[in-house]
């Protein structure tokens, strides 16, 4: 493949970004063809999600390159998100799911975009409260708390993981009265009066544990985005602590931000 062809295909003049292409305009084939398979996914965003790719072979052959390149270029695209594999095929994934980073629920910002939330129930435990998890929810060390782990669904997919603890009591009956597939911030808005304040977080880039990776169903080698949350109430009181793992591929973070 000629690199001009490339070059010009993947970048558009007048942008500040060149796309990934290095200043001595030398592109690699792989990446070229990845350009070439990026303007094709784009052309199936428009005819929907789920859209078939070709085979590795056809594309090979259409490009004129070693299958091994075209595999090279499909796993970065498998990678971020813009395809994703279907029985023995590869589809189009469609656009990621964009997440807000505030108090709202996943389950407002899941359905925002049309989608279906759900969570699928790991366990519900109560133990005494481990000294290094007591100041993030305001606990005493050794004081009953529950730890909530529940996998993250949209449209039934397999999104991301979700760990929260939280003192047993600002909510006593959470093992009688919660129902695991609900959102847990109605919960304590609509049954026990608690409403958020504020609440910081930090967000960072890692791969999943083996265990998290079974549970989300990817390969322990997919990028995933974690997001370490303390939450206070109105009265800013710690409340909960959450560690919320969403894979990498499959959801974007947005916030809006103003002047101090």
């Amino acid at each position: 493949m000629e690199e001009p062809t490339a070059y010009a295909h993947h970048h558009q003049p007048g942008l500040p970004v060149r796309s990934g292409i290095p200043e001595h305009g030398r592109i690699p084939k792989y990446y070229a063809v990845k350009a070439r398979i990026s303007g094709l996914l784009d052309e199936l965003d428009e005819l929907g999600e789920g859209r078939p790719l070709p085979t590795e072979r056809d594309l090979a052959e259409q490009y004129e390159v070693s299958r091994e390149t075209v595999r090279q270029a499909l796993r970065e695209l498998l990678l971020e998100g813009r395809l994703r594999r279907s029985g023995r095929g590869t589809v189009a994934a469609g656009p990621k799911l964009e997440q807000p980073l505030s108090l709202a629920s996943y389950t407002e910002g899941v359905r925002r975009q049309g989608r279906t939330p759900g969570r699928h129930l790991i366990g519900l435990e109560r133990f005494a409260c481990p000294a290094a998890v007591a100041p993030g929810i305001g606990a005493e060390p050794g004081e009953p708390v529950w730890h909530l782990e529940r996998v993250l669904l949209a449209d039934e997919e397999r999104v991301g993981l979700e760990s929260t603890y939280l003192r047993v009591a600002r909510a006593p009956r959470l093992d009688v009265d919660f129902q695991p597939d609900s959102s847990f911030y109605g919960y304590l808005h609509d049954s026990l009066g608690i409403s958020f304040g504020d609440a910081d977080e930090k967000l960072e880039t890692v791969l999943a544990t083996p265990r998290e990776a079974l549970l989300i169903g990817t390969p322990p080698a997919l990028p995933m985005l974690l997001i370490h949350r303390f939450s206070r109430d109105r009265d800013g009181r710690p409340l909960e602590r959450v560690r919320s793992l969403y894979r990498g591929d499959r959801f974007s973070f947005t916030t809006h931000l103003r002047p101090e």
